[in-house]
């Protein structure tokens, strides 16, 4: 058996498990190696050369993630040293500073410059499509368009205005209803969930 050309971490645990089995297959199958993460027990990262930390319900397992402050402080640290990692939904609200929820508030990664408020209602819903910006990291350089899907009750509030971000929004709400894919070093994070091996509409 040969060795993994690299090693990429996956959240998964009760705060995160939203992934498209046939995209971690296609991992898999270009050579990677899918290490687990459990965010709300390991109090260290795992040897990774990035990390996918997916969609999820972080909202309700919030005190224990804030509980594990050596597993925050060291992805703060990780991504602040260039670890690539792509985050969708929960888990940029993961990566952001705090989650507001039912009248409480816990302290969250801090890597990206906002707060993450959750609503009753939803505030995107439905197909996305996204216009890759020039700050898109592995984008094409063109304007390309991505398409995904989101679903999310929560809004990244306070957020830094001098951020960059990876999309234009032309279709769906996304972090503002113009912008989504939050860049903060190596990391992007988005409300879009995104398909990669099967596309999507």
């Amino acid at each position: 058996m040969r060795r993994a050309d690299v090693r990429i971490g996956i959240a998964r645990d009760r705060a995160f498990g939203f992934y498209y089995p046939d995209d971690l297959a296609a991992l898999q199958a270009a050579g990677a190696e899918l290490v687990p993460v459990d965010t709300l027990q390991d109090e260290r990262l795992p040897a990774i050369d990035g990390l996918f930390i997916g969609g999820g319900f972080p909202e309700t397992c919030m005190d224990a993630l804030e509980a594990n402050a050596a597993l925050r402080g060291e992805l703060r640290q990780a991504i602040a040293a260039g670890l690539p990692v792509h985050a969708e939904c929960g888990g940029l609200m993961y990566l952001s500073r705090s989650i507001t929820w039912q009248g409480r508030t816990a302290r969250m990664v801090g890597a990206i410059p906002g707060d993450t408020v959750m609503h009753a209602k939803p505030v995107g819903r439905g197909y996305v499509h996204l216009q890759e910006t020039g700050a898109m990291p592995w984008g094409t350089a063109d304007g390309g368009i991505v398409r995904g899907h989101e679903f999310h009750h929560s809004s990244l509030e306070n957020l830094d205005p001098g951020v960059a971000f990876a999309y234009r929004v032309r279709r769906g709400h996304g972090v503002d209803g113009q912008h989504d894919g939050v860049l903060v070093h190596n990391a992007l994070a988005s409300y879009a969930h995104l398909r990669s091996a099967a596309g999507s509409q």
